[in-house]
């Protein structure tokens, strides 16, 4: 992995203060979410009430402290990743696989094609849980890459497990995602 050098390093953490500023904004509804979203390049952060998945720690939203952080993540084209990804397909959204694992008392249903993949069904009730359990926060950034690295470093995400430090990684979650990962498989078909 490459080193910032220290000229760069100003302008990678400017953009990284900047994004957070933005995350830590008040969250909105999904459905007021995706009427705004841009077309351009971020990253976007998810957050819950703490009733959601009470055993997981998280940043507190500083506009709305019933709220905490559990995910962050970046996209090419923020529009497309929540709409096409988050809030469509499993197969595509690590978020959806790591919350479909999470919520396996909610009886979510899993088949093979090149990877695990949740029913349709079990799609559209994940997507609807969605809806009524998450908030959006999300900062447009051209090179969202170097600053959702900075920021989930930083920040914790629970849900993240790539890119945080080993000692801040949730138990609960790598084992929800193995969870979710061994439900379907090409030898269960």
């Amino acid at each position: 992995m490459a080193r910032v050098t220290e000229p760069e390093a100003g302008p990678a953490l400017a953009r990284a203060e900047a994004a957070l500023r933005l995350l830590s904004g008040e969250p909105v509804a999904v459905d007021v979410a995706v009427k705004r979203l841009g077309r351009g390049g971020g990253v976007y952060a998810w957050w819950a009430a703490p009733s959601v998945f009470p055993d997981l720690p998280g940043m507190v939203n500083e506009h709305v402290p019933s709220l905490r952080l559990l995910y962050l993540g970046r996209a090419t084209t923020l529009r497309g990743r929540i709409l096409r990804n988050h809030l469509r397909r499993s197969g595509n959204s690590t978020l959806r696989r790591t919350l479909a694992g999470l919520l396996v008392s909610e009886g979510y249903r899993t088949t093979w094609t090149d990877r695990v993949v949740l029913l349709p069904e079990d799609e559209g009730r994940l997507t609807a849980w969605m809806h009524a359990n998450l908030r959006l926060t999300w900062a447009q950034d051209a090179e969202p890459a170097s600053v959702e690295a900075t920021l989930v470093r930083r920040l914790h995400p629970p849900l993240n497990v790539s890119g945080v430090d080993p000692e801040h990684v949730q138990p609960a979650v790598v084992a929800a995602k193995n969870r979710y990962n061994a439900s379907a498989g090409p030898d269960t078909i």
